[in-house]
Parts: structure tokens; C-alpha cells; sequence
């Protein structure tokens, strides 16, 4: 199977400024990703760049089909009503589907005659996903679309986006600093940090072969590879991926979702790439 979205030595590059160095990923069609790093680390520049948004200053990004972008701001003309917005999302899109966004809407409770300015911060999300929705993409680019939604809001927003991944093989690009959000969503991580690559790959392969090791100050992990420490008083404890250490004083456990994106955000040096071989299989 092709990748969704292929991207290899990508550069892009703001005067002297390297926003993205060196990047090469590779996400499988009919994934969710979650893309998370902190503040600057290149995430809505690679957003851009793999829905022709931004032109690379080095290296290409392939997209196996069509692609549609919901950027944070929730870009929609104010002045418009629901039903305005589906009449411009019809005319600039030639594999619209109408019908679907108008069922979607209703079942969401958002009123055709309404316009955007009227609506709530997690309705103008709802109608911003579902425009792009309703452009039949094949692969869907949301850069920080929860981003100052409640807590019901988002979590509905993201039924609507997963229940659309559950009908067809839509692959999802998805951008958040709430790694809460993504972790029952999430099936794929790609981890960007100062604007270099740390991890990419499946979500359930990257968590069996980390583990959260706790134990004394002075214990030897010698034979593991530490991805990141932390002393606390005379305990240790420390992200390790691969092999454990020998020591037996070490209790080891699977790290979670939000552990694993910590140890390696905490530790910019560290990186867990597998060859882009094979990646789409």
C-alpha cells in the first residue's frame, strides 16, 4: 500500500531561519497521525507544506490524492450563513458532497440560516471539519483544531472526524499540544522538535518498545538506550527504548502516550526513526 503522505529531505528555510531541517517521514493510508511538538518546532509549516500551502526550500512531499486543510483560525467568512458557506465550499470543489455535509450539520444542530458570526466557538469547528469533509479528501490536515474548545466540544468534534475515518480510508494529519485528545484517536505519532524529526511510526509499536524504568540513584543502565532521566531525590526514573538494562533493581513499565511525547520533547537529542522502508505496508 502507498503512503497517504510521503515526505523526504525536507527543508524549508525563512530567510536564515531553518524552520524544518532534514525531515523525512512516511504515514500509511487510512491512519490518524497526531503531529505534536512544542511552540516553533515546525508543525504548521510542515502542514503547509504537504497541502501546497508552502513551497520546500529543499527535498519533496508526495500526497497519494487530494488534500484538504482546516487551519487553527477556523478560516470562514463571518458575514456568511451555514448554508452560504456550503454553496462556496460547492462551487470551489469538484468532488463535493453536499448531501453528506447537510446531514452532518443537522445532526450537530447548526441551522442552515445562521451565520458564522453567530455561532459558537465548537460550531464554527464543526462547520470549518465539515467543509473540509465534504470535499471528499483523501488525506485531512487539522492544525490545532480543538485549540480553545471545551471539553464537549471537542470531544465531538473529533467523533465527527473519527466516524468519517471509520467510513472510508481517510487519513488524518492531526496537530494538538493536548496529547489527552489524541490518545484514544492516535494511531500513528510523529513528534517534530526544533524544527528536526524525533519519532515517527505506529503509536502501539512505539509504546512496547519504550519503557518507564524506576529505581534507585546509583542502579546501572548499562545495555539500554536512554532516551531521557529524571532525579527526584534518591529515585530515578528514566524513558529507555529497546532491551532493559540488566540491573534488577529497576521496575520497568509501558510508558503512555503523553510519557513517551515528554521523554522525547524533554530530550531533543534522542530520536526513535525507523527506515522509511516498508513504512506503508
Amino acid at each position: 500500500m502507498s503512503p497517504a503522505l510521503e515526505v523526504t529531505g525536507l527543508g524549508v528555510r525563512y530567510r536564515r531561519t531553518w524552520a524544518l531541517r532534514d525531515c523525512s517521514l512516511s504515514v500509511p493510508a487510512g491512519r490518524v497521525a497526531a503531529l505534536v511538538g512544542p511552540n516553533g518546532a515546525g508543525k504548521t509549516t510542515l502542514m503547509h507544506v504537504a497541502v501546497g500551502l508552502l513551497r520546500p526550500s529543499r527535498g519533496t512531499v508526495r500526497v497519494a490524492g487530494a488534500a484538504a486543510f482546516v487551519a487553527q483560525d477556523k478560516p470562514l467568512y463571518e458575514s456568511f450563513t451555514v448554508a452560504e458557506m456550503l454553496a462556496f465550499g460547492r462551487r470551489m470543489n469538484t468532488r463535493w458532497d453536499g448531501a453528506a455535509a447537510a446531514v452532518r450539520l443537522a445532526g450537530l444542530g447548526i441551522p442552515p440560516e445562521r451565520k458564522v458570526s453567530a455561532l459558537s466557538g465548537g460550531q464554527q469547528a464543526q462547520v470549518a471539519v465539515t467543509l473540509a469533509l465534504a470535499s471528499r479528501p483523501d488525506l485531512l490536515v487539522l492544525d490545532e483544531p480543538l485549540a480553545n474548545l471545551d471539553p464537549l466540544a471537542r470531544h465531538d468534534v473529533i467523533r465527527v472526524i473519527m466516524a468519517e475515518v471509520a467510513d472510508r480510508e481517510l487519513t488524518v494529519l492531526l496537530s494538538s499540544h493536548v496529547v489527552s485528545d489524541l490518545e484514544e484517536t492516535c494511531d500513528w505519532l510523529i513528534v517534530l522538535n526544533g524544527g528536526g524529526l524525533q519519532v515517527s511510526g505506529d503509536v502501539e509499536e512505539l509504546l512496547d518498545g519504550h519503557h518507564v524504568l524506576t529505581g534507585p540513584d546509583g542502579a546501572s543502565a548499562a545495555g539500554a538506550r536512554v532516551v531521557g532521566a529524571s532525579r527526584t531525590g534518591r529515585q530515578v526514573s528514566m524513558l529507555v527504548r529497546g532491551a532493559l538494562p540488566l540491573d534488577p533493581r529497576w521496575q520497568a513499565r509501558r510508558p503512555g502516550l503523553e510519557e513517551l511525547v515528554m521523554g522525547y520533547l524533554r530530550s531533543p537529542g534522542s530520536s526513535a526513526l525507523p527506515g522509511l522502508t516498508g513504512v506503508g505496508a
